[in-house]
């Protein structure tokens, strides 16, 4: 399978994007992400203590610890990364795009962060507190700002963005750590939880009320302090991996990715082993609190490596059989319209946890949560493939690509 992409890949800006000339490799690791993003925010949707440092008395069973582990450890900080990191790569496609058809880039690709702007603030408010497409939007000027980087300048910041963020957590736990500890307020914590769990379930404008606080009081500082610099990393590494002929080069090679499999995983596994037991294993009020910021600083500090090693592993398989063939048809679908995707599983989770519809926020227990989830993420793929079957794009792709381009593109594809 070549190495493809969901980015504009023919001379005429307006017309569907061909099946000749798209990296479909790329498109199944888009679909893969989605999978990994949605089990973390389905967490977030079903449980209010989602974060809070305490764990939900009501889903304390040996088996409810073992499914938040397992997520934490596989899933939880991994998946936003190759997220990221398909965005650089898709926003350098652009680039080449726009220079082929005469475009002007700047102007096009500023609407198209206004367009991403505009649907994650309305996705965060609605929908769900941890939107990360205001992030990329805001981000994605400073990548505007930046893509006239050579790959080494590029791979360099990209470096020290990923060491300074883990660098200072690390800091902040060796601080921590010498200082009289504070009580944590227990009480507190539950009360919060709870109040959070009943508005959710009240009203829809409750609901929508929480969501602020949400944002307000916690998520703000977790796109500052961890998601945003990590993901501007991983933008710089996409368009140097991109600029470079990098990915497009290892893609090719299972004996090259077989070696970042060999190193990546088990260094990345070892980061996410450590973070997973403190984050997971016991709750923050049973060890000191600079244990938490040191795993916390690990796992950044690791975190992109799991990544890695998760693509390659990806790359590797669609490359090994029949079976591998079939499993990046099944996925890349899905990954040429992973908004319209990531904006459903939202969709769907406020439908099924908040006063939306059904209200079950802290009333279903994690493997349900999980089962559910890849009950949706199947329905999704198979729904890609038959939508992308007759459609340029997806949905919302379609109208992000009409404020791109500032017209309107095709809806249905071009029959042969």
């Amino acid at each position: 399978m070549a190495v493809m992409t969901s980015a504009e890949s023919t001379t005429n800006p307006s017309s569907p994007a061909p099946a000749v000339g798209r990296e479909r490799a790329i498109d199944a690791l888009r679909g893969f992400a989605l999978l990994g993003i949605f089990l973390v925010n389905a967490g977030s949707f079903a449980s209010t203590y989602f974060g809070v440092g305490v764990s939900d008395p009501a889903f304390s069973r040996p088996v409810d610890h073992a499914v938040r582990w397992l997520v934490s450890f596989l899933f939880e900080t991994k998946f936003y990364l190759l997220f990221s990191l398909l965005f650089g790569y898709s926003f350098a496609l652009q680039m080449d795009s726009a220079e082929r058809s005469g475009s002007a880039f700047v102007p096009r690709f500023l609407r198209r962060l206004l367009g991403l702007l505009l649907l994650g603030l309305a996705h965060a408010w609605l929908l769900f507190a941890g939107d990360i497409l205001v992030t990329y939007a805001l981000l994605g000027v400073l990548l505007l700002a930046w893509r006239g980087l050579k790959p080494a300048a590029a791979t360099a910041l990209a470096l020290a963005l990923l060491g300074m963020t883990a660098g200072g957590w690390g800091l902040l736990a060796w601080l921590v750590a010498h200082v009289p500890p504070l009580e944590v307020p227990v009480a507190e914590l539950h009360a919060k939880a709870l109040q959070a769990a009943q508005a959710y379930r009240a009203s829809a404008l409750d609901a929508i009320a929480q969501r602020g606080r949400d944002m307000a009081e916690g998520v703000w500082f977790v796109l500052v302090f961890v998601q945003g610099p990590c993901a501007l990393a991983m933008f710089l590494l996409g368009l140097a991996a991109h600029r470079s002929g990098y990915l497009v080069r290892v893609a090719q090679q299972p004996a090259h990715l077989q070696r970042w499999m060999a190193w990546s995983l088990p260094i990345g596994g070892a980061g996410a082993l450590f973070y997973a037991f403190v984050q997971v294993g016991a709750s923050s009020v049973q060890q000191p609190e600079y244990v938490g910021l040191a795993a916390l600083a690990v796992d950044l500090a690791t975190a992109p490596l799991l990544t890695f090693g998760y693509g390659a592993l990806l790359l590797w398989l669609l490359q090994r059989s029949p079976t591998g063939q079939r499993l990046g048809a099944l996925l890349e679908p899905a990954g040429r319209m992973a908004l319209s995707n990531y904006l459903l599983q939202s969709l769907v989770g406020a439908l099924v946890f908040t006063a939306y519809g059904l209200a079950l926020v802290g009333r279903v227990a994690p493997w349900l949560v999980v089962l559910g989830v890849l009950s949706l993420y199947g329905i999704q793929l198979a729904w890609s493939r038959r939508w992308m079957a007759t459609h340029a794009y997806g949905p919302v792709e379609w109208l992000l690509r009409a404020v791109t381009l500032w017209q309107w593109p095709a809806w249905r594809r071009a029959t042969p």
